[in-house]
């Protein structure tokens, strides 16, 4: 019997049946090496695969390899709504490669993570991908220093050359102050995300150039930063902002502030969009349901955690890593929570 095993149809019964030498079938079944083996034998091997009903063994193949067979996947918040398709965008791509996934969250505790990987690589993991990230990461910086194949995923360090995806912050911010300006608004303020975050920081940059630029109204009394992407941050900040200023519209660093936010709109008797317009970042689940429905910038957060997963598995096979960072197409949802800036009460 031949490389990997598994019950029922041999590697061998899969070769036969495709007409190729076992170590063709091995390369066609490998999502790592399928590049060595034309595409024509590709389709036909995984078709005799999938007739025989034959799954790898990849504690075999692991064997042959030296490796695990197994990648880690650390979140900062399991319970944060953007970071499960992520996740499973990862794990499909993975699976499909015959890799498991271990999953580890922080809790965005920076010590929680750095335990997190010192556990995820005594189990030997083959590679990290990691959402958890600051601007300043110790931990992460100490894994590109030790050579452990590592792809960040939505937020980036700023001393690392660790090969990161994420949505295209700048474009997304861009096309929330124009859908804000497109409808007369000038007085408009930021709930930014926490400066230790790359997303937090770039949003914010983003918002006061296109303010600038498209002709807003940059007061500071209309900016107010959050330390988390939280819905309790945005409550505190939106009374903060709401205390010594009138904004006609916010925008929120992520939809669980917008969610905060518009409990504080409430809370003070102002409607939304009919006295302050609202804007998240995300376009988490349910935030359709809300009420109003929120307009939002929508990431593809699937997406992202399929691409870093492409990426690390390349990194595994070629035994270099690409040090990139490849952004990722977003879109502004236009939603209830928008609407023209009210007019002026008449004197």
């Amino acid at each position: 019997m031949s490389g990997d095993v598994a019950t029922g149809a041999t590697l061998k019964d899969v070769a036969e049946r495709a007409g190729v030498h076992p170590g063709t079938a091995s390369r066609a079944l490998n999502p790592l090496t399928q590049g060595l083996v034309s595409e024509a034998t590709v389709r036909r091997v995984q078709a005799a695969a999938k007739a025989l009903a034959y799954r790898p063994n990849s504690i075999a193949r692991g064997l042959k390899t030296n490796r695990t067979m197994t990648v880690g996947i650390v979140v900062p918040d399991l319970s944060n709504p953007v970071f499960a398709p992520m996740v499973r965008g990862a794990a499909a791509v993975l699976t499909q490669a015959g890799y498991s996934s271990v999953i580890a969250d922080t809790d965005n505790d920076p010590v929680k993570e750095a335990e997190a990987f010192d556990t995820l690589r005594s189990r030997q993991v083959d590679g990290l991908l990691v959402a958890s990230a600051r601007r300043e990461d110790a931990a992460v910086r100490a894994l590109a220093d030790a050579g452990v194949p590592t792809v960040l995923l939505n937020r980036r360090t700023d001393r690392t050359t660790l090969p990161c995806v994420m949505g295209d912050d700048v474009w997304g911010m861009e096309q929330a102050v124009r859908h804000l300006r497109a409808l007369g608004h000038t007085r408009i303020g930021h709930l930014s995300g926490p400066v230790t975050m790359s997303t937090g920081v770039e949003r914010a940059r983003a918002f006061r150039q296109f303010m600038l630029e498209l002709g807003g109204d940059l007061d500071p009394e209309l900016l107010e930063e959050c330390v988390t992407y939280s819905v309790g941050e945005g409550a505190r900040t939106g009374r903060l902002l709401l205390d010594r200023a009138r904004p006609t519209a916010i925008i929120a660093g992520n939809d669980q502030i917008a969610v905060g936010l518009l409990d504080v709109l409430e809370e003070r008797g102002l409607r939304c969009p009919e006295d302050v317009s609202v804007v998240g970042y995300n376009d988490m689940p349910f935030v359709d349901k809300l009420s109003p429905p929120l307009t939002t910038v929508h990431v593809p957060h699937s997406a992202i955690g399929a691409e870093g997963s492409r990426i690390l598995l390349r990194w595994l096979r070629d035994g270099a890593s690409a040090t990139t960072t490849l952004s990722l197409g977003v879109d502004l949802v236009a939603r209830g929570s928008t609407a023209p800036v009210p007019e002026a009460p008449a004197r």
